[in-house]
């Protein structure tokens, strides 16, 4: 009997290492909702696997599938002298009446952007499987590999589905256990009006077009084909369906085409992409399909593996372990959740294609949330976070080229609306890179989307050094500068110089009947172009040109407001003292600074540093989902390891619907709740975690700067700091172990840290002292806040680091250990 027992034990813990590897979603129940299917993703083609043993549904996105046609929201009705008139309303305090001005007067009203659309579903049907048992689902991201496997009749069933990076297609390999036992058919569907499904020449094909939106005609053509391969049994088409009898194993191929050439032009051939796509796949046999296809996904994925325990929380099913974190023991899950982050982004965003939107590639139907475009004050930036930190800097490429795109439309936006040089950006764009307002004033009268987007371009400077790439988007940020320079203008209080309409995104300062947003120098907008003219001057100085512009920006830039404390000891929000202690928004705009940015810190600006504190702590913590994933990065910045901790335990509990707004979280399949589902919080939480293990923002790379009580053992590998250095960071009981840096560009390694180092082998580093000379660590002047009298603003000393510095040579590695 004991010997029966231990065999039982022994299958029972390989069953479980199996179902509970460390990079493994799985479920014991097939998807019931859109929030339960499985993403997989080549970034161009998105596929939700719903693993229903007797109808398996895949639906299917591809990239440029979006509603409309190249189009411009620039508003040419915009009258002369009405921007003035708004400003005269602000500047008197009449906010609302300003605000109601810009929508009459500002506002294009035919176009808040289009939609980005589903391709439609593939479905295969399996006549009898209804009653199945022994069911398992898994979504591999070690590999990007979704799969399913049931037992009907004796029979054990296995299906495996891959978005191929290699092939550009995507795969459903179907094996039986018995020889002769696949039986199925195989349709497609699609939710647009204008689409046609028929079988050519053996394939299922669904040809369609998209749909049209606020009166402009849907014009994006695409072409989708099926086609199924199989070993052994017979194979026969209807009219729309095809149908496999008593196979040995089957393939089914799906390739997608569209006539989508690039944001102003759509003269490519659907038809013959597709065909072609399809039949280069169907050439090759899945074996070698999928050796390629994992080994190209690796080739990304493998940069950074992050392991901070297992304990046995991690052997129940991934939405169990959702519901259960909060109250147990799981650091495995928070491992699986951040190399999610980085899946999503692989899987979403490629080079040569479209950046990650609302929603990565993976939408549902033909409506989905705020058109799952690319919201521009928060959202489409979160998604790129995690890119330089989590060493994935080529999935930063296609946001670049975004950037360089809304930088050549946006130009005649300023132009048309504003009448100013320079390029400008509101609060959302799309994939015809639409630049006007959106939407209402109270959200879409915002426009320095242009400064955030060109912090992405400096920072993907400041971790590879690519001094060429740096030579050619510096236009992109010169102009828009230029925008601010001719767009500012000064207030009449301090005389500061404004960005005026504008707000702090979202957020309102005045309430009841509507809320009001709409004002002049709020926070988040002063510190952005005070930022992009801080890197202008900077990058002017590194490329040796435009000393005259740098001279302009340095001169207006000193006339700026400098932050400010307000009377309840906050960063105040806006450039009066109007914040409510009780105010819990979701925006945390103000903060910018802190994080993404680095205008506030513990050493160089403790006051600052103190207010912003007291300001998230008013915020609150629960919130929407990509809220709590910002506010991760921003408590990991404020060096409060165990308060980011919380906030993940926050993200990391389940969502409380899938309609607007509720209680955000996290859905069964670890998407982002808002809700709905917003993949940013995904993202934006991903950096968090990468930023509590890894800083590099303040003169230093700071190891461990914000590692939680829990984590007091764990090892990361592959995190890149800025200027080039990729840090690999073992600790024990809460202090480094090991720690080695490669340097890719060389340099001084300044080097931070609660414990002392030594090198490996044990000789003695050197203090650091003064100015870190690396030009990659350099950190922008702050003036000094103006602190309201009735603040009672305490500062508290943080705790005291050691400093370091260390010469290096390119392509060296250095390891030092804790003492």
């Amino acid at each position: 009997m004991r010997k029966i027992l231990f065999a039982a034990m022994l299958l029972v813990v390989a069953c479980t290492q199996e179902k509970t590897t460390d990079l493994k979603l799985w479920y014991d129940e097939p998807a019931a909702r859109w929030v339960e299917a499985l993403p997989v993703g080549n970034g161009r083609l998105g596929a939700m696997v719903f693993g229903n043993p007797a109808k398996e549904q895949l639906q299917l996105n591809e990239e440029t599938v979006w509603a409309g046609q190249p189009n411009s929201n620039a508003n040419p009705a915009v009258e002369a002298g009405a921007i003035d008139e708004i400003r005269d309303l602000i500047f008197d305090g009449k906010y609302r009446a300003a605000q109601d001005m810009v929508d009459q007067k500002i506002f294009f009203k035919v176009n808040h952007g289009m939609s980005y659309q589903a391709v439609g579903d593939l479905f295969l049907e399996f006549p009898g499987h209804e009653n199945f048992t022994d069911y398992y689902r898994d979504l591999d991201i070690s590999d990007a590999t979704a799969a399913v496997r049931y037992t009907v009749d004796g029979v054990v069933y296995e299906r495996e589905v891959i978005s191929s990076f290699a092939d550009d297609v995507v795969v459903v390999r179907l094996t039986a256990s018995e020889k002769g036992k696949l039986t199925f058919n195989a349709s497609l569907a699609s939710p647009h009006k204008k689409q046609t499904i028929a079988v050519e020449d053996g394939d299922v094909v669904l040809r369609g077009i998209t749909g049209d939106q606020e009166g402009l005609e849907g014009k994006v053509q695409f072409t989708t084909r099926a086609r199924v391969l199989h070993k052994g049994g017979s194979i026969s088409a209807s009219d729309a369906e095809l149908s496999v009898s008593g196979a040995d194993e089957a393939y089914v191929i799906v390739s997608t085409g569209t006539n989508f050439t690039d944001y102003k032009s759509l003269t490519a051939d659907a038809d013959k992409e597709a065909l072609d796509i399809l039949n280069a796949a169907a050439k090759r046999n899945y074996k070698s399909m999928k050796k390629d296809h994992v080994a190209e996904y690796s080739s990304y994925f493998d940069r950074v593996t992050l392991d901070l325990g297992t304990t046995p929380a991690a052997a129940a099913t991934t939405d169990q372990r959702v519901r259960d974190f909060a109250a147990g023991d799981d650091p495995q899950l928070v491992e699986l959740y951040f190399q999610f982050g980085r899946y999503l982004l692989i899987c979403s965003s490629q080079p040569g294609g479209q950046p990650a939107n609302l929603q990565g590639i993976w939408a549902e139907g033909l409506n989905p949330a705020w058109d799952s475009k690319y919201t521009t004050n928060i959202n489409v930036e979160m998604n790129y976070w995690p890119a330089e930190i989590a060493n994935l800097s080529e999935m930063h490429e296609p946001f670049i080229k975004m950037v360089k795109e809304v930088a050549q439309t946006g130009a005649q936006t300023a132009k048309t609306m504003y009448g100013t040089r320079g390029w400008v950006l509101h609060h959302n764009t799309d994939i015809w890179r639409i630049t006007g307002p959106v939407d209402f004033a109270a959200s879409g009268m915002w426009p320095t989307g242009g400064a955030w987007f060109c912090r992405h371009l400096w920072e993907h400077y400041l971790h590879t050094g690519d001094q060429a790439f740096l030579a050619e988007v510096y236009p992109i940020m010169k102009g828009a500068a230029e925008f601010f320079v001719d767009f500012m203008i000064p207030e009449p209080d301090h005389g500061w110089m404004v960005v005026a309409p504008s707000n702090s995104p979202e957020n309102a300062f005045m309430r009841d009947p509507g809320d009001v947003t709409v004002c002049a120098g709020t926070t988040m907008d002063n510190q952005m172009v005070s930022e992009l003219f801080t890197n202008i001057i900077t990058a002017s100085a590194l490329l040796g040109e435009d000393a005259a512009f740098a001279d302009t920006l340095a001169v207006l830039k000193s006339k700026m407001a400098p932050m400010q404390i307000g009377k309840h000891a906050q960063l105040q929000e806006w450039m009066y003292d109007w914040d409510n202690p009780d105010d819990h928004h979701r925006h945390v705009s103000h903060l910018y600074g802190l994080f993404p940015g680095n205008q506030i810190s513990p050493w160089r600006t403790p006051e600052l540093f103190a207010a912003a504190r007291n300001s998230l702590n008013y915020r609150g913590d629960p919130a929407t989902g990509w809220s709590m994933g910002w506010k991760v990065c921003l408590w990991a910045r404020l060096l409060d390891g165990n308060r980011a901790y919380k906030l993940i335990t926050d993200q990391l509990s389940p969502a409380g619907s899938t309609g607007f707004w509720g209680k955000g979280g996290t859905y069964p399949n670890l998407f982002d709740a808002h809700p709905p589902f917003q993949i940013d919080g995904n993202f934006g939480c991903a950096a968090g975690v990468a930023e509590m293990l890894l800083q590099s923002h303040d003169g230093a790379v700071h190891v461990l700067p914000s590692v939680p009580d829990r984590w007091q053992d764990g090892k990361v590998t592959g995190l890149v700091a800025r200027g080039g250095f990729v840090v690999d960071i073992e600790w024990k009981d809460g202090k480094i172990v090991m720690l080695k840096v490669k340097s890719q560009l060389g340099g001084n390694l300044r080097i931070r840290t609660a414990g002392e180092l030594a090198m490996k082998g044990g000789a003695a580093l050197d203090e650091a002292a003064g100015e870190n000379p690396n030009p990659y660590f350099a950190v922008p002047e702050v003036a000094k806040p103006l602190i309201s009298e009735a603040a009672a603003l305490e500062v508290q000393q943080v705790a005291a680091t050691n400093l370091y510095d260390v010469p290096t040579v390119a392509g060296k590695e250095y390891v030092f250990v804790g003492k």
